[in-house]
């Protein structure tokens, strides 16, 4: 495969070969990640001034910029230390004045001579009635007046950077950009309207006005898109590439998926039969698996999970279940041991808890073949864990675990197909951000004999009402969970709430009405307290958000969540799907603080109005943004320098559908359009994406 081309060097040189850039503006720029002119090229302003030439200031409003020719009048020098010298001028239409603080007298008097013409460009302001312009950006001679520019764009600056240096410095990587070829879709560029790669760039950095510098603008857009394009084509270029890697076909018989269907008491739901369905295919196929099954909180993920491991048994191997902690591990096996006895396999659990005797003899059965189905936590991954003939492995809440876990899971078996499962609906944008590079099945219907849970807001002020209700409740054999608020990010402080609002209520509801359960808490007392409330020996469980995810108590039929507005839509949606799991009428109470703001108003309305889990996902990207939902840190979301995830979502559908026809139209990329991406690739320094290009 060839380097990067020669056209684009000049653009990957040091930033240093900037006029105005040396070593020390440098190493500012660098805190900005600006490291080349191409780093340069790709921060765009994010502001514009018009400074184009004005008959007089009067009619333009305070903290606009204003340019006009102005006489010199009369100088007011500073009568006391500190004070500011000013400067009387008249333009066509009014007088104003120029105002500078610790300016020396015989500058200012050189520079503004009374009687002569100067052209100023500044700021307006109004001070105690009179016009001013504090410390102009320009004072020029008439016949100079061509050296301020018409519209002056304004780039993000790093402390010890000025606004000059940086205009220099970009209008130099402009310089240097060249011409490419075209890489989208000729047919794309012309409905939008898009300019060529050289023309976007060029514009992009002489904007005209404000329009100019919205996302919406033709260059702005086409330049995001290419972002866009080049991720997309990078995992189009993956899946194509694990799509090589031979997989080994796992067909099933259906004679252990017919038993548990027959047990089951309901049909499953049609997208759960079309996700069994479309798992079983590439199951069978020679290549591996590469699939997300995405469904939404008690949508049936556990019956189409257990299907897809039934395959692996059928076809002869075995199948392992990741979960990313302990609750949900044990959660997972109480699942599905049931279908797994009807089924007539034998299923296990491992975590960081087995030791000794009880360790040897589950990892002997295992590599014995004799265990069908292992449940685990990361303790899976241990290099003493050995199976005889892993075909599948399932990640549960995915985005808790590392690529390089899901790497070394798929290398426990030889050439396993991997099922990465989430209960957190994934705006679709966000979905083809971080999984472009997988197949996905979404369960969109829920299962009959699941109750809708009524949704109530209700104010802190009430709180009293709210544990009478409770009492009421209980003394009916009912059970709820109080969720603590997220009072801020430490561990220690949200303990403290909730071991707080465990006495108020212990002294409210008895002694051994109530437990406890949060982050802190050593393992098996944690589980203890959640085998409590499990077995209705305790009939509330107060606790920090460790039971967001997957636990599981059909008896659960009320849901209190405290300074709900405190949480996310997306996790108050999960908190909501723990009740509603058995045949109870069950109710979710928001409780929230006043006066709430208008984005608390409106999350917590949203909660109220709908209980689809992707619409909820589509306001909550609306409201917080790419970042927040995924929660950025462990998001695995692609950084891009000019596109915004959060308001050109809708352009990632369509570089997916132009990445992978392009991909299997032109594999190798040496067609014109090929040839033309790989530049698009090298400017965006998507380097692994070429090396998974075979040559020729």
């Amino acid at each position: 495969m060839t380097g990067r081309p020669e056209r684009l060097f000049p653009l990957f040189a040091e930033i240093e070969t900037l006029p105005g850039v040396g070593p020390k503006t440098a190493k500012l720029l660098e805190k900005r990640d600006i490291r080349t002119p191409r780093d340069m090229l790709f921060t765009l302003p994010f502001a514009v001034i018009d400074r184009r030439m004005r008959e007089t200031v009067t009619g333009v409003t305070p903290g606009d910029h204003v340019t006009v020719a102005v006489e010199v009048t009369r100088h007011h020098p500073a009568r006391q230390k500190g004070r500011p010298y000013r400067i009387d001028v008249a333009d066509a239409g009014t007088s104003f004045q120029l105002v500078f603080f610790h300016a020396r007298e015989d500058w200012l008097r050189k520079q503004f001579p009374e009687g002569e013409a100067r052209v100023i460009s500044g700021k307006l302001e109004l001070f105690d009635g009179l016009y001013q312009i504090v410390h102009p950006d320009y004072a020029v001679r008439p016949n100079e007046a061509g050296e301020i520019p018409e519209f002056e764009a304004i780039y993000p600056l790093t402390e010890g950077v000025s606004q000059k240096v940086m205009g220099r410095a970009a209008a130099a990587a402009v310089e240097r950009a060249p011409d490419l070829e075209e890489w989208i879709d000729s047919s794309l560029v012309d409905a939008r309207e898009w300019p060529a790669w050289g023309e976007a760039v060029r514009a992009a950095h002489h904007p005209e006005g404000l329009a100019d510098i919205r996302a919406e603008a033709p260059a702005r857009a086409r330049l995001a898109y290419d972002e866009f394009l080049a991720h997309q084509l990078t995992l189009a270029l993956a899946r194509r590439e694990r799509r090589r890697q031979k997989g080994r076909p796992s067909v099933a018989t259906g004679r252990l998926q017919g038993r548990v269907l027959a047990a089951l008491p309901y049909r499953p739901t049609g997208a759960q039969d079309r996700a069994i369905r479309e798992i079983t295919e590439d199951m069978a196929a020679d290549t591996r698996m590469n699939r997300l099954l995405q469904g939404d909180v008690g949508a049936g993920k556990t019956l189409v999970a257990f299907m897809a491991l039934l395959v692996a048994v059928e076809a002869g191997g075995q199948g392992v279940m990741m979960a990313p902690t302990e609750i949900l591990a044990r959660q997972h096996l109480a699942a599905l041991t049931p279908l797994a006895e009807a089924a007539g396999v034998v299923i296990e659990r491992l975590t960081g808890r087995d030791k000794g005797a009880e360790r040897r003899a589950k990892l002997e059965a295992l590599a014995a073949g004799d265990i069908h189905i292992l449940v685990g936590t990361h303790a899976v991954f241990q290099d003493d864990v050995t199976f005889r003939d892993l075909r599948l492995a399932i990640i549960d809440e995915q985005h808790r675990f590392g690529v390089a876990q899901r790497m070394a899971l798929g290398a426990k078996g030889e050439k396993a197909d991997v099922l990465v499962m989430t209960a957190t609906p994934i705006p679709r944008s966000l979905s083809l951000a971080q999984y472009g590079d997988m197949d996905v099945s979404v369960l969109d219907e829920k299962p009959p004999g699941r109750t809708p849970v009524k949704t109530a807001l209700t104010s802190m002020g009430r709180l009293n009402e709210v544990v009478e209700h409770l009492r009421g409740a209980i003394a009916e054999g009912r059970q709820a969970y109080w969720v603590c608020p997220l009072v801020d990010e430490s561990e220690v402080v949200d303990l403290t709430a909730a071991e707080e609002r465990f006495k108020v209520l212990r002294a409210a509801l008895g002694d051994g009405a109530v437990g406890l359960v949060h982050g802190q808490m050593p393992g098996p007392e944690r589980d203890a307290a959640m085998a409590d409330f499990a077995s209705g020996k305790t009939s509330v469980l107060v606790a920090t958000t460790v039971i967001e995810v997957g636990v599981d108590v059909p008896n659960a039929s009320i849901m209190v969540i405290e300074r709900a507005e405190h949480f996310g839509l997306a996790q108050l949606h999960q908190l909501r799907g723990r009740v509603g799991r058995g045949a109870a009428a069950s109710t979710c109470l928001l409780l929230y603080q006043s006066p709430l703001s208008e984005t608390g108003r409106r999350r917590l309305e949203i909660m109220r109005e709908t209980d689809d889990g992707f619409r909820i996902a589509e306001e909550d990207l609306a409201m917080r943004g790419a970042g927040d939902v995924l929660g950025t840190a462990q998001s695995g979301l692609p950084r891009f320098r000019i596109a915004d995830l959060d308001t050109q979502a809708a352009l990632m559908a369509v570089a997916r559908d132009d990445a992978r026809k392009l991909i299997s139209e032109d594999p190798g990329l040496t067609g014109p359009r090929g040839q033309a991406a790989r530049h698009l690739l090298w400017l965006l320094e998507a380097d692994k994406a070429l090396a998974m290009i075979s040559v020729g």
